[in-house]
């Protein structure tokens, strides 16, 4: 009897360090093991694709484990001890039992994590697979016993946790400052809108369909833009994108005078509420670089590019023909951000901390035009949730700089 206690304690260690590594092991992890041609990475890696049945066998298994080696050793006290007895070998074996295996054996799983798991596949799999019908028959079970809508299966690692993970790295010196930011700004982009990144229709450059191909290429050398849309009095009525490189060539061909128009390539048109990285993919699916922006009524909203959706991931890309231009937030002496308008509104949400709602405002611009409900004047201000926002500078009906300071007083009124 003493040996069948020890056997299950050794096989509670076993599974508790199995726990600990499985739980801890990655999808990524394991695919990376298999690519370095680890001994039983494969299995490995098939348990990560769906480790909740194999870790609920795992925990039925070492319930029965812990549950019958208590079972065995109050029937050896009860041989030899009184009841006084009794209760102390079962409070020393309790003991003892947390420190081998809740201790000692999840201790080592979580330290040695790759060697347990990959030692521990084989174990895991077999266990998964002979008590994959009970343990699903007793979660079905639980299921039917727990209030609501039973138990349900989630993200074992959520992308807050990712986030969360990237900023401990950052922190401990794993992962550069770059790489965490890069990690934010992919989980940033999922959400994030056309309308939030495109070029907004007063700042889109674009030629007449009736120019020439000498023309044509003075308004690409005044803008410096390698694409421009083409269009017949308006951007409403855009009927293709020119590139420069095509302009080259028939200027090289000594075709001065040609039409544009027998040059112009197909646009793509976009709504202005489409996903920016499902547009990412369609532009790498349908090779374009370039796309009008469209509003509900049908109106040119603006216009993006794919340098646009990349400057969401990686930050500003400048070549060596761009001007450095204002930066578009300062700091001022006395506190105050001197903000340009045209700054999306999750840019600002990092600056000041604040929750903002990217679904009602796309820009400081906006913002201010939003809570006012009309074109501010030079020097006007609004405030909200705790700060200020003034005009700093106005050309015509649009905004183009803000000042942002604190406002302590507005926060007391809004709440």
């Amino acid at each position: 009897m003493v040996a069948c206690v020890a056997t299950l304690v050794g096989l509670g260690a076993v599974l508790a360090m199995a726990e600990a590594c499985i739980s801890r092991m990655t999808r990524v992890r394991a695919a990376a093991l298999k690519e370095e041609g680890r001994r039983n990475a494969v299995l490995l890696e098939a348990i990560e694709l769906d480790p909740a049945p194999y870790l609920n066998s795992i925990y039925l298994a070492v319930t029965l484990a812990q549950n019958g080696s208590a079972i065995l050793v109050a029937r050896l006290a009860d041989a030899y001890f009184d009841d006084l007895g009794i209760t102390l070998a079962s409070v020393a074996f309790s003991l003892a039992y947390f420190i081998v295996v809740e201790a000692m054996a999840k201790t080592f799983g979580i330290l040695h994590s790759d060697r347990a798991a990959l030692a521990l596949a084989p174990v895991v799999w077999v266990l998964g697979r002979m008590l994959a019908l009970p343990t699903r028959g007793l979660i079905g079970i639980a299921n039917v016993l727990l209030p609501g809508k039973g138990l349900k299966q989630g993200p074992f690692v959520s992308q807050q946790d990712i986030r969360s993970m990237a900023q401990v790295g950052h922190e401990e010196g794993v992962i550069a400052e770059t790489e965490k930011e890069m990690i934010h700004s992919i989980f940033v982009f999922g959400d994030t809108l056309v309308r939030e990144v495109m070029v907004p229709r007063p700042d889109v450059a674009a030629v007449d369909a009736d120019r020439t191909v000498a023309g044509a290429m003075d308004v690409v050398l005044k803008n410096q833009f390698s694409r421009l849309p083409v269009v017949r009095g308006d951007l409403d009525r855009c009927v293709g994108i020119l590139h420069e490189k095509d302009l080259l060539a028939t200027l090289y061909a000594g075709k001065r005078e040609v039409a544009i128009t027998d040059l112009v390539r197909p646009a793509h048109f976009v709504p202005e509420t489409s996903r920016a990285a499902a547009l990412l993919r369609r532009m790498q699916r349908e090779q374009f670089h370039m796309a009008i922006v469209v509003d509900e009524h049908g109106s040119t909203s603006g216009l993006v590019t794919l340098e646009n959706l990349l400057e969401e991931l990686v930050g500003n890309i400048a070549d060596e023909h761009d001007v450095d231009e204002e930066t578009e937030i300062e700091r001022l002496a006395d506190g105050t951000y001197r903000v340009d308008a045209s700054v999306s509104i999750r840019e600002l949400n990092d600056l000041l901390g604040t929750d903002f709602p990217r679904e009602r405002w796309n820009t400081v611009g906006g913002l201010m035009f939003g809570v006012l409900g009309t074109i501010p004047t030079q020097g006007e201000s609004v405030a909200l949730a705790g700060w200020r926002f003034a005009a700093e500078r106005v050309q015509g009906r649009r905004v183009t700089t803000v000042l942002v300071r604190p406002d302590p007083a507005s926060s007391t009124a809004d709440e």
